[in-house]
């Protein structure tokens, strides 16, 4: 799933939020009584979900590496 089809309200979310949402609806799809089109619902939202914590670690690596290639510029001066 590309960023573009992330609903914004994922898109708005931070680590924490989304990674808390995560958790929720793991342990709804861990009850034996859940229904299965809501189940499948639920999937598809969780891979929403992870989709966009991916995008925001890549963007958080890029930055870090950014910063760490900025350093080892001015320390080779």
């Amino acid at each position: 799933m590309k960023n573009e089809n992330i609903p914004a309200d994922v898109k708005s979310k931070s680590i924490k939020e989304a990674r808390d949402e995560i958790n929720d609806i793991l342990t709804k799809l861990e009850n034996k009584y859940t229904d299965l089109n809501d189940s499948i619902d639920d999937y598809k939202r969780l891979i929403q979900l992870n989709n966009h914590i991916e995008e925001l670690f890549k963007k958080k690596v890029k930055e870090i590496s950014s910063i760490v290639e900025r350093k080892k510029g001015n320390n080779d001066k």
